[in-house]
């Protein structure tokens, strides 16, 4: 089969089109023969190894795995014997991030805990683009943020790939949103349903008076400073993303001794896959409650081009490979 392959970290410069064999199902293992895949942070920080302290654990002077990709979108073309949940020719989609990864290739071997049935109202570039960061913005705004409905939800980074998630599956919980962007992306992040839309280069969120119930900051640049004035009183801010290492560490150790007595609060959200949550999503995607928000499409071939845009440019929404 053909996939995308690294042997060394680096920029995308360091991502070859190889032919490797095809892997075999193990007992519980779903050989996927893979239709399209996206691409996500998680993709490029895996390709750099950045921040450092991650290579522990994936690899401290060589990728263990040679090849990344973490959503999928595709049919089954084997099952390994204790497999359950699937059968042969089915359509399924899935986060690959916690099971190792493998999407950028023709075919992938995976754990079935990974996959869940494919929205059938969906082309397979479509469901590629959910998996991973439909999941971060579900569990950062419902288990970390606690969302209620009627709250004020604020997106920082509303037009990015977990931004447009996170914009409307806050507006699925009944929150009023809003949604910080740039001027170029203010129509669409209006058009997937944000109430109000701010400029982020022309007005500060943080020093405009307003204030929330929830901050989901997709980009990691807000302080702990600025979280305690923009939220209400027990406020909640969720930080999935970072712009820096000495911020990410700020939000982790330094904020929960800012915001204390104040009764608001600042962390951090990891996603983790699971199938009942992205069930859940697959539900708001056939009601059309959530729509994917596509912005460029490349094929197997221009990965390390897709990476490469993904790093330099803000992308309004998902990045696609069609396999």
């Amino acid at each position: 089969m053909k996939a995308i392959v690294y042997n060394n970290y680096g920029s995308p410069d360091v991502l070859h089109l190889e032919e490797v064999q095809t892997p075999n199902p193990q007992d519980d293992e779903v050989l996927v023969r893979v239709r399209a895949t996206s691409v996500n942070a998680w993709d490029w920080h895996n390709m750099r190894a950045k921040p450092l302290f991650a290579r522990p654990a994936i690899g401290m002077f060589h990728p263990r795995k040679k090849i990344f990709g973490a959503d999928v979108a595709g049919h089954v073309e084997a099952v390994g014997r204790n497999v359950t949940q699937f059968r042969l020719g089915d359509e399924v989609f899935g986060d690959l991030a916690d099971f190792g990864g493998g999407g950028f290739a023709e075919y992938v071997s995976t754990s079935e805990d990974a996959l869940v049935p494919k929205p059938t109202n969906m082309t397979f570039e479509e469901a590629a683009t959910v998996p991973l960061a439909a999941i971060t913005a579900l569990q950062g705004l419902r288990d970390t943020g606690h969302i209620k409905a009627g709250q004020n939800v604020l997106i920082n980074g509303a037009s990015g790939g977990v931004g447009t998630f996170a914009v409307q599956i806050a507006k699925s919980f009944g929150a009023e949103v809003t949604g910080v962007c740039s001027a170029k992306n203010l129509d669409m992040v209006s058009s997937i349903g944000a109430d109000h839309v701010i400029d982020y280069t022309e007005e500060d969120f943080t020093r405009n008076g307003l204030r929330y119930d929830l901050i989901f900051d997709a980009v990691g640049n807000i302080s702990v400073a600025d979280a305690k004035r923009a939220l209400n009183s027990e406020g909640i801010c969720v930080v999935i993303g970072f712009s820096s290492v000495p911020n990410l560490l700020k939000t982790v150790f330094i904020g929960p001794f800012q915001l204390l007595g104040s009764g608001k609060k600042m962390g951090l959200k990891v996603a983790k896959m699971n199938q009942e949550d992205l069930v859940f999503i697959g539900d708001l995607l056939e009601t059309k409650k959530v729509v994917p928000v596509i912005d460029r499409r490349y094929s197997l071939n221009d990965v390390a081009e897709a990476v490469r845009y993904i790093e330099d440019v803000h992308a309004q929404g998902k990045v696609v490979i069609t396999v």
